[in-house]
């Protein structure tokens, strides 16, 4: 076609902390979509942080990316050509296409069809993708939460976080988040609608702070940050408590030996406490409904989200590796192809 496929591939396994010269980026000769084939071209892609998991070596519940193949990641693609029956020119989706311009793709897979007009194209990478769909069945499937109960979430200017608490308000819930710094943790009041934030650059002890907001306890812990976290609320959980495990933010670049462990797990006995992590795509069947309610919150107004904006794949490597940076990201992470 003449035309060129650009990616972001891997150079060698990361130890510790990503650093932008951990990746290259690869010019290629565009390839032609075969029979049953559907040639996209990336309009929009993200960086997610639980793609370091993948990135030193070993497996997680996704295998390992080896050098020079492309960095793993959520896409808005359109069809540019087509030659399988379900799909056209013009046709837009969601899709794991990772760090590229473009991307072929064999119609199966995650790849969703795109039609519903009223919220924004992004946000079906954002808050109606993983992120969002992480937050709602962790709440509603993992944690069965219930009216009138107390939700702890950390990261929670993150965009699951963020998901999570308004999910959680949106049943009945008084929410607490923990987030970085006063900027983050007055938006998560005054814009997201949660009851309180933790500002956990200022409080160096979480469980005093939380203990004071939440004197009766904690019934669920919606956890996107490690095992220092959880053990630090897990005194403070109230019986039949349930810890839904989302995401190991600070754990993601430390070696299994240097991570924090576990303490407190007598609560597990004596409160009858329940601690589960999930992986998004054992929901996907159920994703549509999910993401029909919350395009109706967004689309009236009640469901807020942040994005922020990169310009070009170059700008990639950079705002992924800039979601490490303490305190340095405030909302999805999108970069325009």
């Amino acid at each position: 076609m003449g035309d060129t496929l650009r990616r972001v591939v891997l150079n060698a396994p990361i130890v510790g902390r990503p650093e932008p010269a951990d990746f290259r980026i690869v010019d290629e000769a565009l390839p032609a979509p075969g029979e049953g084939q559907i040639l996209f071209r990336i309009l929009h892609a993200s960086v997610d942080p639980g793609v370091r998991s993948r990135l030193s070596g070993g497996d997680s519940y996704s295998a390992a990316l080896k050098p020079g193949e492309t960095i793993d990641g959520f896409s808005i693609g359109e069809v540019i050509e087509s030659r399988h029956e379900k799909w056209k020119a013009g046709d837009l989706a969601a899709l794991v296409a990772g760090w590229a311009s473009h991307f072929v793709s064999d119609g199966k897979g995650y790849l969703q069809r795109i039609t519903d007009p009223r919220p924004p194209l992004t946000t079906w990478i954002g808050v109606l993708g993983v992120p969002g769909m992480t937050a709602w069945f962790g709440l509603h499937r993992v944690a069965t939460v219930k009216e009138g109960e107390t939700l702890l979430v950390t990261s929670a200017a993150g965009p699951v976080g963020a998901s999570a608490g308004q999910i959680g308000k949106k049943a009945g819930m008084r929410v607490i988040g923990v987030a970085g710094g006063p900027e983050k943790c007055a938006w998560l009041t005054r814009e997201a609608g949660f009851d309180a934030a933790i500002d956990r650059h200022a409080t160096p002890d979480l469980a005093a702070a939380a203990k004071a907001l939440a004197p009766k306890g904690v019934d669920v812990l919606f956890d996107n940050v490690g095992n220092a976290t959880i053990d630090a609320v897990l005194p403070l959980m109230r019986p039949r408590g349930r810890i839904v495990v989302s995401g190991q933010v600070a754990d993601y670049s430390a070696a299994p030996a240097d991570r924090a462990g576990l303490k407190n797990t007598d609560r597990f006995i004596t409160h009858r406490l329940r601690m589960e992590g999930l992986v998004v795509f054992d929901d996907v069947r159920a994703f549509p409904e999910a993401q029909d309610t919350m395009a109706g919150w967004i689309a009236d107004g009640s469901f807020k989200y942040r994005e922020e904006r990169f310009k070009g794949l170059d700008a990639m490597p950079g705002a992924f590796c800039g979601l490490f940076e303490s305190g340095d990201a405030f909302g999805r992470r999108i970069v325009d192809l």
